[in-house]
């Protein structure tokens, strides 16, 4: 087992104990909504400790259920790690294009630039 493959086995054991431990040690019994958002428990908060509290200002878009709200943090969620995704693997491919780069350049660098503008080095790894 290769160590990446140790770190992303070790990442998901995390994950999914960070899933399932909750539930499992019973954290949220006892309460009426066990697993409320931040949002929520800060309004309770709030509420309990100054219960004439008015907000000084209302959201711009009011979702017109729960579940639409949720569906809208779901996409949020959905499009973060899209951009994510997408970063981590341009990362990737760049490194391992210079990585390429580098093994197919013969010698040093000052060989490579020789060459490389009349594409000698690119067959050169294409062929290998």
């Amino acid at each position: 087992m290769t160590r990446n493959a140790k770190i992303n086995t070790l990442l998901l054991l995390v994950v999914a104990a960070l899933a399932v431990l909750p539930l499992a040690l019973g954290l949220g019994d006892g309460k009426e909504e066990p697993f409320t958002g931040a949002d929520a428990q800060a309004e309770t908060a709030i509420a309990e400790i100054e219960p004439d509290y008015e907000p000084w200002f209302t959201p711009l878009y009011e979702p017109p259920s729960g579940e639409v709200e949720s569906a809208l943090f779901a996409l949020q969620a959905a499009l973060g790690a899209g951009v994510l995704a997408y970063y981590f693997g341009v990362r990737k491919g760049r490194r391992q294009g210079a990585a390429l780069a580098s093994a197919a350049a013969p010698g040093s660098a000052g060989e490579a630039g020789e060459g490389a503008g009349e594409g000698a080095a690119v067959p050169a790894a294409r062929e290998s």
